[in-house]
């Protein structure tokens, strides 16, 4: 069985990606099956070409409608996907992290440094440039700190399925987001919702929000993801 590491360029930079090319075909354990910019047929292509590893540099496309990188994720659940090239923004880095990407190398890494995180992303692991460690540590500690004030407040009735939206309430998801994600309609969320306010005693989302983040707040404030 090959021991090599199947990676799919994803990348609308041209140069990138033509260098890229270059570096992995020198590297015997890396081996590229794909490389194009996005096309209307490009998942296709990338599901023919069964990677392990899909690398791409730009966020916009990855979650911006039609939300490619989650459409990867559905189409092919095996690949993982790597971003790299992006700008050190806590908020991109967060939003990549919310839609799934395995992996996020900033712009000034060097191509050692793409390849060692091509390497550890397509064994299973994470990459996460180090500014970035702190936030990930705070992200997690606001995510448990949710589900236990949501455990802690179960006496409210909540459904398994309505503590669910509520976490992704709490975590500035639209209901359109979260149909998408919970693979329901936008009707259902909304019923969902207005099923949650009744049994909450809460007048709108924001009352929600305010309420499941009581014990957020003293771990170190607003959700950075909430939009």
């Amino acid at each position: 069985m090959s021991s090599e590491v199947l990676v799919f360029l994803l990348c609308e930079n041209r140069l990138l990606r033509e260098a890229l090319v270059r570096i992995l075909s020198q590297r015997s354990d890396l081996l590229v099956v794909g490389n194009c910019a996005h096309s209307p047929a490009v998942l296709d292509e990338l599901c023919a070409a069964k990677p392990q590893v899909v690398l791409m540099d730009s966020l916009g496309l990855a979650v911006s409608e039609p939300r490619l990188l989650r459409r990867i994720q559905e189409q092919r659940p095996n690949a993982r996907v790597l971003m790299v090239g992006m700008d050190a923004r806590e908020d991109d880095f967060l939003h990549a992290v919310r839609e799934g990407a395995a992996g996020y190398v900033l712009r000034d890494a060097s191509a050692a440094e793409v390849v060692a995180a091509i390497r550890s992303v397509g064994a299973g692991e994470a990459v996460c440039p180090p500014r970035f460690s702190a936030t990930l540590f705070r992200w997690a500690a606001q995510r448990l700190a949710i589900r236990q004030n949501l455990q802690k407040l179960s006496h409210s009735g909540l459904s398994r399925r309505e503590q669910q939206l509520v976490e992704l309430i709490c975590w500035g998801f639209t209901n359109k987001e979260i149909a998408s994600r919970l693979n329901l309609s936008e009707h259902t969320v909304k019923n969902h919702i207005h099923r949650i306010l009744h049994k909450t005693g809460a007048s709108d989302r924001t009352a929600i929000v305010s309420r499941y983040h009581t014990q957020m707040l003293h771990l170190g404030g607003e959700s950075p993801l909430v939009s």
